[in-house]
């Protein structure tokens, strides 16, 4: 078994099952591209060879104030808590692979100031573990309630926080990535542009706009502020779910792993979640057609997540 960028190839040039590369363990369940595991992350990745993974997208709990039900860590223990995930996910990633991290931030506790928990973590892992930071984007989630309400509701002086990080980083200054694959559609303002013709020209800041500029492409190339709702309280996913009687409190879109997915991933990749929760990611990866490990420490969740892929296993 070669291991090429992060791609696993066999003598006989076929794609292994992900099954089949977490040592001593057993999936929870198996789709066509990918297999679920109910543990501790940690050990799980212990399992996996080094450089195998292509892309890790992952949600771990954050250090909140108040303690949720899937478990948080305080916010002074966070880094040294996350830092033996931070090196396992740097050994398992190919050196053109990916980690994006989608980490909140929170307050602290008394008063209107931010905590500098989740600023203190990505120094530490660029510094300490050695990844590269490629690029700071952010998650805008328009749904989002107004909180705290100590400070947003009741005395009135702060206002709605609805931007969460998505790091991006790498083991190399180099990762693969292809800004063609996640193009969108043309602002009104671009069409007009390109329909009346584009006259090259300087603008007062020094930049050199050239003819280019005014030329259609496929799309447009989309900005680092993602903007994706998160109130899917209607899908079919959710229905089930709460007739299981089991939901993630924390979940994110779908669209935020098929972003990255697109973006930092060809087919026959292997993507990771290590905080799988409800394994947005996996059903991200697999609708894409990408080989993918699912990792859950909680077994209600992830035995819940099967019902993406229309297993249930609460049958008798």
């Amino acid at each position: 078994m070669a291991i090429q960028q992060g791609r696993l190839v066999s003598a006989e040039n076929t794609v292994p099952s992900p099954s089949t590369l977490v040592d001593a363990a057993k999936p929870t369940y198996e789709t066509q591209f990918g297999a679920a595991y109910v543990g501790d992350s940690l050990e799980l990745m212990k399992g996996l060879s080094s450089g195998s993974v292509q892309l890790i997208v992952t949600s771990p709990p954050y250090a909140l104030h108040f303690q949720k039900e899937y478990g948080n860590v305080a916010k002074h223990d966070y880094v040294d808590w996350f830092l033996p995930f931070g090196r396992e996910m740097f050994r398992v990633l190919a050196k053109d692979g990916s980690l994006i991290l989608n980490i909140g931030g929170s307050y602290n506790p008394g008063e209107p100031t931010r905590s500098l928990y989740h600023f203190r973590l990505l120094i530490e892992l660029c510094d300490t573990v050695g990844f590269n930071l490629a690029q700071e984007l952010f998650w805008y989630n328009p749904a989002k309630l107004p909180a705290p309400a100590e400070w947003v509701n009741v005395r009135r002086i702060r206002v709605k926080d609805s931007v969460e990080y998505l790091w991006w980083l790498s083991p190399s200054a180099w990762p693969a990535a292809d800004n063609r694959e996640v193009l969108v559609s043309y602002s009104k303002d671009m069409e007009r542009l390109i329909e009346r013709g584009f006259e090259p020209k300087q603008r007062p800041s020094g930049h050199n706009i050239t003819s280019k500029f005014g030329q259609r492409n496929e799309g447009a190339i989309p900005s680092n502020l993602i903007l994706r709702g998160n109130n899917d309280s209607n899908s079919e996913f959710m229905r089930l779910s709460k007739e299981r009687g089991v939901q993630h409190p924390a979940r994110f879109p779908v669209a935020i792993p098929e972003f990255f997915v697109k973006l930092l991933t060809q087919q026959g990749d292997l993507v990771l979640d290590p905080f799988a929760g409800s394994n947005t990611t996996g059903h991200a990866a697999e609708s894409l057609e990408r080989r993918w490990l699912a990792f859950e420490v909680v077994d209600d969740y992830l035995r819940t997540s099967a019902l993406r892929f229309g297993i249930d296993l609460f049958e008798a």
